[in-house]
């Protein structure tokens, strides 16, 4: 696999890392105004390398939440939760 590949997995593990703690300190503050706001930032990021990604290297999720081009690619390893 390219390095981009690799790249762009650990950018997104990283975002979500950044999304789970911050859905789990909204859930207790649902009035931090500055944290929603973040919380939503990283959101458009996590779309955009999420994106990228699936333009490059195929889909990251199945049962419709992601594309896929033609021919079907997941039946093309290693697939992103396999790195």
């Amino acid at each position: 696999m390219p390095k981009a590949y690799y790249r762009l997995l650990e950018e997104l593990q990283a975002v979500d890392f950044v999304l789970v703690e911050l859905n789990l300190y909204l859930d207790t503050h649902p009035q931090d105004l500055n944290a929603l706001k973040q919380y939503n930032r990283f959101a458009q990021e996590r779309k955009k390398i999420a994106g990228e990604f699936e333009s490059r290297f195929g889909p990251l999720q199945h049962f419709g939440h992601s594309y896929s081009r033609f021919p079907w690619k997941w039946v093309e390893p290693p697939w992103p939760w396999q790195v």
